[in-house]
């Protein structure tokens, strides 16, 4: 921790909280640049970027591409994704250069285990969201002690006060483009001449598993498609665990 450098006596979790709103106020206005250039050096080989490879993704990814090339990229494949989204991934990839996206998926006995038909996102989404994603995530972050994040506080209502440095499950989460809106977005993406997702021009603005993942309509929320007709908004890797949670599979 940051913190740690100042000698001070703390306990963990409120030591990450007090390290992340110092960074936050720190950090406060700049551009999206000079905030992901500050985390990579802070946390130094201890930071990854996890990217969804999904419809905004580009615009992060280039931007870690023009600093370091190399910087682990957490890729979620969860078995269920669209595959157009594999497709996409390889495309950044070989556009952008970059030499440090990490694929992890589910556990194979914990698959075995809970959802043997692959079936489980139309009984229990929350479930299958765990085992797909939460828990892969979990596992791959484990070497790191801080990570970025694409989301933005347009994006839904759930995400409207996000911070630019959060401590979430005992690492700092980076939100650097947590400012930006669309017009930006696809600003920077036309500039950057970066390719578009190709399940945008059919109508998803928010892309994520396959069988939970429907177009939206126009005036409608992005992530509306987003597990269309049920209370859940999020898949669950941005709603943190207990304190003490055991993961499967480890």
């Amino acid at each position: 921790m940051v913190l740690d450098a100042l000698g001070l006596a703390l306990d963990p979790d409120q030591g990450l909280a007090s390290e992340a709103r110092l960074l936050s106020a720190r950090h406060e206005g700049e551009e999206a640049e000079v905030i992901l250039a500050a985390a990579l050096d802070l946390y130094d080989g201890k930071i990854a970027l996890v990217s969804s490879f999904g419809a905004d993704s580009a615009v992060l990814l280039a931007m870690v591409a023009d600093i370091d090339r190399s910087l682990p990229v957490i890729f979620l494949d969860t078995g269920k994704l669209f595959p157009a989204t594999t497709a996409y991934r390889d495309t950044l990839v070989e556009a952008l250069g970059l030499t440090g996206v990490i694929t992890h998926g589910p556990n194979a006995a914990d698959l075995a285990a809970t959802d043997p038909a692959g079936a489980l996102w139309m009984s229990d989404t929350d479930a299958c969201c765990e085992i797909r994603k939460v828990t892969p995530l979990a596992v791959a972050l484990s070497p790191y002690a801080a990570w970025i994040s694409g989301r933005k506080r347009y994006q839904a209502e759930t995400r409207a006060k996000l911070p630019l440095f959060e401590a979430a499950n005992g690492r700092i989460k980076v939100n650097p483009l947590l400012g930006w809106d669309r017009a930006r977005i696809e600003s920077y993406r036309e500039t950057r001449r970066l390719p578009p997702h190709p399940l945008v021009a059919e109508g998803y603005p928010s892309i994520g598993c396959l069988p939970c993942t429907d177009r939206v309509k126009p005036g409608e929320d992005e992530r509306a498609g987003r597990w269309r007709g049920k209370a859940k908004t999020e898949c669950g890797i941005h709603l943190g665990r207990p304190s003490g949670a055991i993961i499967p599979g480890i």
